[in-house]
């Protein structure tokens, strides 16, 4: 007998989706079990649900209403009880049982009746888990997906975060989570040899949802597990403690575009792919999955893949889902005849939206509307890329490797620079890339670890030097340390380093705002962000916040100059007093420092609030 399977990604921002519950999802369908994934509002799960069952009664009752027609209108009511979502709905306040039932399921969902044990529908609920400080709400999901499961065994928690922070994730929830990948057989079914790590993905399940990943249109894959690094702030080594380090992806590429259709890119999630010895071998493996420097990609009929799934049965309500998602574009490229004759059959079958949209009605009107998307889709070969996401290790980069690399699309070309110890290794590994045509070049730099904030300069202006120097284009993308363990801060995002403070960070997120994350070649933009030297460097870091983000305004009414001189001008003494005032970056009260004169005179600059520079220029741009 099939079971319920429900998988849960928290309602969190994440660029990727879930890889780890793709390949479960893989797992209970081989196995013949019913798989529902939802990322959302979890209120609205359980009111599907609810809906649902209400349905099947309603239909049970009076089978001459197609009741998902009115599913808005339902939803309503259940979520607020106001009878006036029920006026238009036939059968309300004529038929004594439909009222009741609806009566009944608002109490049901109202009363949150689906948390009773008699009553939860999922025999097996999955719950992943990613970065630390999505602690709330990841521990809120889970709390509230396990009363959805028939036997408490059947809570599964996995993921990074669950792997990391095990103890204090069954503190929280009573739930014992499952620690690193699934790699050995019978971990989720006792006497099943399927190793679920290996499984390819089930991309149908991104079709199940609204939400929109960024890093969409491509294949998810890993070709080596782990790391032979040690490094103290990465939690590699507890997620995937064992060093594999060849894993064909070409089978499963190949796989995933006949079922799902043709995916542009290959984003690969290696940690540390040039530590293995199969190297070769793996760009060899990339090749064969239609990666090499002359495979093109060409966009698939999207339209012809929901219907061949819903033909097979492979995830109805996610191919339902697309193909009205398909329909809608579809109507609003067509030319003006066109477009009212899809329109109107569309309106006829119920398909212009997704609650009355049926498997039924899609496949009967495949006939007459296959040749509409015939020329819908673009036909222009693309190029591919390949993208080894999580960066390369400068230590590792040789001649022969990056020779090797050479022959696939790789775009971009990561290589982390975690600190500047790693200097001379990282300009030699930059200087080897380029040499061997990788001009596209990007990097991942730590910083609020146990570097000082000159050094992240000193890392930032070693790129755009070396970009000048070399014609090489290099992106690098700061990123804020976190302790994963720390319990005063694995929860939130507020560690500070040890030679970092509150207004030092301040600084580098508000630049980096200006320049939306990343740092790029143009050496007169960055000397403006960043400075010139290491002396503007200093000044940016104490430089009042709004003056940073709205640099060009303030240093257009001369504010900028004035605080300058005003902070330049305080004795060594002074500064001594007023500098850990200003570390500290909080200035709602500086009458609570107990400090005036000069000093007091430079405070003032900082609460300038950027809130009100928003509305000076808001209002400006308005005149």
């Amino acid at each position: 007998m099939s079971r319920a399977i429900l998988l849960i990604e928290p309602n969190y921002k994440n660029k990727y989706p879930p890889m780890g519950l793709m390949k479960i999802s893989t797992y209970y369908k081989h196995l013949g079990d019913k798989v529902t994934f939802f990322k959302g509002n979890l209120q609205d799960l359980v009111l599907n649900d609810t809906f649902d069952m209400l349905k099947v009664q309603l239909y049970a009752n009076d089978s001459s209403i197609f009741w998902e027609k009115y599913k808005p209108q339902i939803y309503d009511y259940l979520r607020k009880g106001s009878v006036a979502f029920l006026e238009d709905v036939p059968g309300y306040g004529s038929n004594p049982i439909i009222d009741d039932l609806f009566r009944y399921y608002r109490q049901y969902f109202y009363r949150k009746d689906y948390f009773k044990p008699e009553n939860r529908k999922y025999d097996r609920v999955g719950i992943t888990t990613l970065f630390t400080f999505y602690w709330d709400i990841t521990i809120e999901t889970i709390n509230f997906v396990k009363q959805l499961c028939k036997d408490p065994e059947g809570v599964m928690v996995g993921g990074v975060m669950a792997s990391i922070l095990s103890d204090r994730v069954e503190a929280a929830t009573g739930i014992k989570p499952h620690i690193g990948t699934l790699q050995t057989p019978g971990e989720l079914d006792e006497g099943n040899d399927m190793v679920i790590d290996t499984l390819p993905l089930d991309y149908s399940i991104l079709e199940e949802i609204d939400y929109q990943y960024p890093a969409t249109n491509a294949y998810y894959a890993y070709m080596t597990r782990g790391c032979v690094n040690r490094c103290k702030f990465c939690a590699v080594p507890r997620v995937e403690p064992v060093y594999k380090d060849y894993l064909p992806v070409s089978d499963q590429v190949k796989m995933a575009e006949a079922q799902y259709g043709a995916k542009r890119d290959l984003l690969l999630l290696d940690n540390n792919v040039l530590a293995s010895c199969k190297f070769n071998d793996i760009i060899e493996d990339i090749k064969r999955a239609g990666f090499s420097n002359t495979d093109t990609y060409i966009a698939p009929n999207l339209y012809e893949i929901a219907v061949q799934n819903l033909r097979i049965g492979q995830n109805d309500k996610g191919y339902i889902k697309s193909a009205v998602k398909q329909f809608r574009a579809l109507i609003t490229k067509l030319p003006s005849n066109d477009k009212q004759i899809v329109y109107d059959l569309l309106k006829e079958h119920y398909l212009l939206e997704e609650h009355t949209a049926t498997k039924a009605a899609i496949l009967e009107t495949y006939e007459e509307l296959k040749e509409y998307f015939d020329g819908f889709y673009s036909k222009s070969p693309r190029k591919r890329y390949v993208d080894f996401n999580q960066g390369i290790d400068c230590r590792l980069i040789t001649d022969e490797n990056m020779a090797k690399l050479a022959e696939i699309p790789i775009s971009p070309v990561r290589i982390a620079f975690d600190h500047w110890g790693l200097r001379k290794k990282y300009e030699e590994a930059v200087r080897t890339a380029v040499r061997h045509g990788h001009r596209n070049l990007s990097n991942y730099i730590l910083y609020n670890y146990d570097e000082k904030p000159i050094e992240l300069y000193w890392r930032l202006k070693l790129n755009v030097d070396l970009c000048e120097e070399l014609g090489a284009s290099i992106y690098s993308f700061p990123m804020k340390y976190h302790p994963i363990e720390d319990p005063d801060y694995f929860s939130n995002r507020d560690f500070i380093g040890t030679y970092w403070n509150r207004k030092f960070i301040r600084t580098i997120q508000a630049i980096l705002n200006s320049t939306k994350g990343k740092v790029g070649k143009g050496y007169d933009f960055f000397c403006k962000a960043f400075g010139s030297n290491d002396e503007e460097f200093f000044k940016l870091l104490y430089m009042p916040e709004a003056m940073i983000i709205y640099r060009f305004y303030f240093e257009g009414t001369g504010l900028t100059d004035k605080w300058w001189n005003a902070y330049s001008s305080l004795t060594d003494d002074e500064k001594t007093i007023i500098n850990p005032i200003i570390e500290k970056n909080d200035f709602h009260d500086i009458g609570s420092f107990g400090i005036d004169g000069r000093l007091r005179e430079v405070l003032e600059f900082y609460t300038i609030r950027r809130e009100d520079a928003e509305k000076v220029l808001k209002a400006e741009n308005n005149e």
